[in-house]
């Protein structure tokens, strides 16, 4: 039996990509029986009083603290209420802290909770503990490469995240595709979609010499996932004038894909990243849940 997703933590740090965020995270835990944990970090104010540099009285710096205070508890609020408003709609669902009371339930169980703190840190590890992450869509004009809570669990938790898309999806993992291009960080997002890999009704690997780097050939992993009795079929995809990301998401298109697995690739190792083209490319133009790992 192929291991399951037991526990999924959903940082959530506002309402626009939120409910969408909301809405997959239990499609995934219905699948799975699985546990969501919402997440919401506040801003410590504390963390404003270094910003306020030279040349500005106690008086300012205290008032730069208390509006941040109070937009930070104003948004916590906000988050609090979608989460509410979404969890009074839901049937079958139990709201559970803990592995005890979560068991003695048959669907999926959800919590939430509100932390103080650096929310790229916070996020980052405490996403160490669960088997997935599951993070809202990156907002529409915001740059993905400065969202960063979903860089820090990306880059700085070991776990694999599934972004969601902007709205949530009918069905996840049934018809899935698996980006291949010979990489240490392909590689792990294959090993973290194999619960969903065993239950697709079809899988399809795709590559192109483009996109492919050092490292195993397609073929090869077509024939690991055979050897954990998934079969896959190999398609070649073209880019789009001359653009990887946007022939990939073309190909995940074409078959009708209700899921992507893919690398998170990255050109540096600062801690400014910069993703790479492939890998923003589909984060922010994707429609469908999208599973990565590094």
């Amino acid at each position: 039996m192929a291991m399951a997703y037991r526990r999924l933590l959903l940082p959530l740090t506002g309402t626009a990509a939120g409910e969408s965020a909301l809405g997959t995270a239990l499609i995934a835990a219905r699948i799975w029986g699985a546990h969501v944990h919402c997440l919401h970090v506040r801003v410590d104010a504390r963390d404003v009083a270094p910003l306020a540099g030279e040349g500005l009285s106690g008086a300012m710096i205290e008032e730069m603290m208390a509006a941040t205070e109070r937009e930070s508890g104003e948004r916590a609020d906000r988050v609090r209420g979608l989460f509410q408003k979404f969890t009074a709609n839901l049937g079958g669902v139990t709201l559970a802290d803990n592995p005890d009371t979560a068991a003695k339930t048959d669907g999926p169980t959800l919590s939430f909770e509100s932390m103080v703190g650096r929310e790229e840190d916070i996020v980052a590890q405490q996403s160490r503990l669960y088997d997935l992450a599951v993070v809202p869509h990156p907002e529409a004009g915001e740059d993905v490469s400065s969202s960063d809570a979903l860089h820090a669990i990306l880059f700085d938790s070991g776990r694999p995240v599934l972004i969601a898309p902007r709205t949530p999806p009918a069905v996840i993992g049934t018809r899935i595709c698996i980006a291949w291009n010979g990489t240490a960080e392909s590689a792990a997002a294959v090993a973290a979609a194999l619960p969903w890999l065993h239950q697709a009704s079809a899988v399809r690997i795709l590559c192109a010499d483009e996109y492919q780097r050092r490292g195993p050939k397609a073929e090869g992993i077509q024939a690991y996932l055979r050897w954990h009795g998934i079969d896959a079929e190999l398609m070649p995809f073209k880019p789009q004038t001359r653009d990887v990301g946007a022939g990939l998401l073309g190909a995940v298109r074409d078959f009708g894909a209700d899921m992507l697995s893919m690398g998170a690739y990255s050109h540096s190792r600062l801690r400014q990243l910069i993703l790479g083209g492939v890998t923003r490319h589909v984060l922010e133009n994707a429609e469908i849940p999208v599973l990565m790992c590094r």
